[in-house]
This record gives C-alpha cells, structure tokens and sequence, in this order.
C-alpha cells in the first residue's frame, strides 16, 4: 500500500479524489436506493390499506351470515382485477375468523378453508402471534418477516363494535423487484453521467494543483548543484497557500542568485587584484628594457646610410615596441593612455605579424578595413585589440579554415570605430560564454586564458563595448570604441 501513497501528486490528487467522488456517489446512491424502497413500501402500504378497509367493510355481512360464496367472490375480486390498475398486485386476501381459522381465501388450494392460521408457515405463525396481542395494537398492522417473500398487512373486520375476524393481504416482495430495479438503473445513468462530470473536472483541476508542486520539487532538488530558474509567473497566479508558497521560493530563488552573484563579484575582485598586483610588477620589469630597446631603435633611425629596407624593418620595430609600452601602460587601469592615432601602417604591421601562424594552419584569411588616412583612435592599443582576437581567432578555426576581419566607422555612427573578426571554429558554449572574458578562462587546450582578458582590459580602458556570440555556424567577435571624446554608446544611440 505505501506505492500509493509514494506516487506523483500528480497522480495522487486525482485519484484520491475520483476515489472519494466514486465512494460519495455510491453511499448517497446506495441511500437513495434505500429511501425509494422505504417510499415505493410505503406506497404500497397505503394502497394496502385502502384495499383493506374496503374488503373489510364489505367482507363483514358475509362473515355475519356465514356466506362463504359471497366472501370468496369478494376477496377473489382484487385478483382478477387490480393487476390492470397497479403494478404492485395483491399475491393473496385471506379473511380469518376470530378463532383464526382460515373463513375464506383467495386461493383455497393453498390457504384451505377451516385451517388454523399457524398451521400455513412460519410467516402466519408469526402473523397470528400479532393479531392476538393486547389492546392498542395500532392498525393496520404490517409484518415483514425476516427471510421471508412476503410483506403482511392485517386489519380487524368488525360489526358495530364487535370483532368478526381479521383480513389479511398478502404481497410478494419479488412484484417490487421491476420497479426498484428500473430506480436502480436510473440512478446508476445519473451517478454515471455525475462521474463523467466531475472525473475530467477533477483531473484537470487536480493536475493544475499538482503540475506546479511537481516543478516545485524537480527545482528544489537542483539547488545542491545550481541555483535553479523561478517558476514561471502563469503557473499558479493564485494567492492562496500553494500561491504563497510558490512566491517564496521566487523569492529564495532571487536572493540564492543575488549571493551567488557577490561571491562571484568577490573572487573575481580577488583575483583581479592578485592580477593587478602581479601585472604592476611585470610592468615595472618590462618597462625598463623596453625604454633601452626604443632608445636603441631611435639611435639607429638617426642614421643617414642605412638600406631602405633596414629602415622599414626599423619602423615596424618601432611601432611593435610602441604597442608593447602602451599595452602595458594599459594593464594600469589608473593610466589614461596619450598615443598617437590609428593609420593605415598599423594594418599593414598586423596583417605582416599574423601571416606565419595564418600560413602554418593554412587558414584563408579575408580581410575588408575601411580606413581613411587616419582615424582619431590610440594606435597602439588598438593594435594589440586586433592581434588578440586575430591570433585568437586562426587559433580556434579548423585546420584550413577561414577567419574575417571587418573594420571601419559603425553603421549610423560616425564617431564610432568598429571591428568585426569571425571564426569557423566549435561554437562556444553558454558557460564559456558567460566566463570569457574573465582571466585564466581559456577555451582550448595549452591556452592560458589572458589574451581576451587583456583585450577586454583595454577595451574597457577605453570605454569601449567588446561582445562574443555564437552566429549562423560561426563565432563572432564585435568590438565598438570611441573615436574621439564622444561616447560610443552615445553616439549610437
């Protein structure tokens, strides 16, 4: 029996239900049933006893003058005739004598005249012991004995006063049997024509209570893992106990998803921190040969019989030495970098740098940047911006795959720089998606993770927007920034 009670409220509620409607439905039908014999006896009690009082007042003058040929054609006339009029008939009319003998009988073959009345069965045995009881007996008087066919219903026959003798109307307790069994079947029809009502009703509002209960519990069992997701505001948007319920576990919910916030918030500060210190440091290390290694390639530009070739080597030297001071200098979140601005050598030094690793992994590179002569946008940074997600990109393409480069001014803004770089790498999942720009939260295997750290660094330094999403087979990678004083956002807008 515990298997029913460990099943789904799901299930539970309707069918206890339903089995609580089937059981109502049968003990107020089984009362019914109950009430409409008592009436339909009742019924034929009164018919009974109209019957009676009008043998008893015309039997009486054959009793006084002994006339048992008038008394027989008397209480034979029910017989013949009532079955027409009713469909309770009479089974037999029995006219006894004071000393309760058998005067005269509707059927002589089974009630002969002249016989004792106890001699007829245990039913008349029973019935004589009544019409002999003391005076008060109310009348008339109706005997239903125990295991018995029959249903007996007596009245005194008298004369001025004077007791003659007693009828006695029998009826056959089958003769009821159409008629309770037509009310039965009537009853069932209604009981289940109620059942095919109320079951469906019962079922669905059962499920509607229980449907949410069920979420409820699924949800509740994830918390050991995740914080799971609210109920949906249309599944119960009642107020009564189960509404209450349901809105403080929203209300749980809420506040699990707030702490888990601040605990990320505070290991990421933590961390950033530890960064922080760790990239001052670096800084502070880099920055010191790096100034011998500018002052170096300055000295040697001074030179007025170097190759040609030399000096554009020295030039790109240059350049990559300028990405790597303002880079660093943009790790530093308190420095506001002052670089000059973003021309058309710049790509060209990109393109040049990114060449071998494109080539080693045979990947077929497009490239489409609308430049003008020069555009109002630290040069340095955004160069480092541009390898980042190059190299990132032809790291994550299948081997000979393809990664774009889409650069120029936002569609609708003027004042806006953007750059668009794709891959047809494996698409990125919703966990990497939220973590991507975090350090350390490398995508792929021997990855340390910092390169699209850096790239958000800066990005942000510069009041920029960097995004990642997953785009008809691709990954794409979308960085706005500012040209000029005037917010990307701002302009855009």
């Amino acid at each position: 029996m515990r298997w029913l009670f460990n099943l789904s409220f799901r299930h539970k509620i309707p069918l206890w239900t339903s089995f609580l409607i089937g059981v109502s439905i049968f003990v107020v039908g089984a009362a019914l049933m109950t009430r409409a014999y008592d009436d339909m006896k009742h019924a034929v009690v009164i018919s009974a006893d109209n019957l009676a009082h009008t043998l008893a007042n015309t039997v009486a003058p054959t009793l006084l003058h002994d006339d048992v040929w008038r008394a027989f054609e008397i209480v034979r006339s029910p017989i013949r005739t009532e079955s027409a009029r009713t469909p309770v008939q009479v089974d037999a009319v029995v006219v006894l004598a004071r000393d309760n003998r058998v005067f005269v009988s509707s059927h002589p073959e089974a009630l002969p005249m002249l016989s004792e009345a106890a001699t007829l069965g245990a039913d008349w045995l029973l019935l004589r012991a009544q019409l002999n009881a003391p005076a008060g007996t109310r009348w008339p008087l109706v005997l239903e004995p125990d295991d018995s066919s029959y249903l007996y219903l007596a009245l005194p026959i008298t004369d001025k006063d004077a007791q003659l003798g007693h009828l006695v109307l029998r009826y056959a307790k089958s003769v009821f049997h159409p008629w309770f069994v037509d009310t039965i079947w009537q009853g069932l029809g209604i009981g289940l024509l109620v059942l095919a009502v109320l079951i469906p009703i019962n079922w669905y509002w059962g499920s509607r209570m229980a449907t949410p209960l069920v979420d409820l519990a699924q949800r509740m069992g994830l918390m050991l893992r995740t914080v799971p997701d609210p109920l949906p505001p249309d599944l119960y948007p009642y107020d009564d106990e189960l509404g209450q319920l349901f809105q403080a576990y929203d209300r749980m919910v809420l506040a699990l998803r707030d702490k888990a916030a601040l605990e990320n918030e505070m290991v990421k500060s933590e961390r950033l921190a530890a960064i922080g210190q760790l990239t001052a440091g670096i800084a502070h290390e880099i920055n010191n040969p790096l100034a011998g290694l500018i002052t170096v390639v300055d000295t040697l530009k001074l030179r007025g019989d170097l190759d040609p070739r030399v000096v554009r080597n020295l030039e790109l030297i240059d350049r990559g030495l300028m990405q790597i001071r303002d880079t660093v200098a943009a790790l530093l979140v308190q420095t506001r970098v002052q670089a000059r601005h973003l021309n058309q050598h710049d790509l060209d030094d990109i393109h040049t740098l990114i060449q071998p690793q494109v080539g080693k992994r045979r990947i077929r590179l497009g490239w489409s940047a609308a430049m003008p002569a020069e555009l109002p946008a630290p040069a340095s940074l955004v160069r480092q911006i541009l390898i980042n997600l190059l190299l990132n990109a032809v790291q994550a393409a299948a081997e000979g795959g393809h990664v774009s480069l889409w650069l120029g001014r936002k569609e609708g803004s003027e004042s806006c720089l953007s750059i668009v770089v794709r891959n047809d790498g494996a698409h990125l999942s919703e966990d990497q998606l939220v973590h991507l720009f975090e350090p350390f939260a490398s995508t792929r295997a021997g990855g340390h993770g910092l390169g699209l750290w850096v790239t958000y660094q800066i990005v942000t330094q510069l009041e920029g927007r960097i995004a990642a999403r997953n785009d008809d087979g691709e990954v794409e990678f979308t960085v706005n920034l500012p040209l000029g004083e005037t917010s990307c956002n701002t302009a855009s807008a």
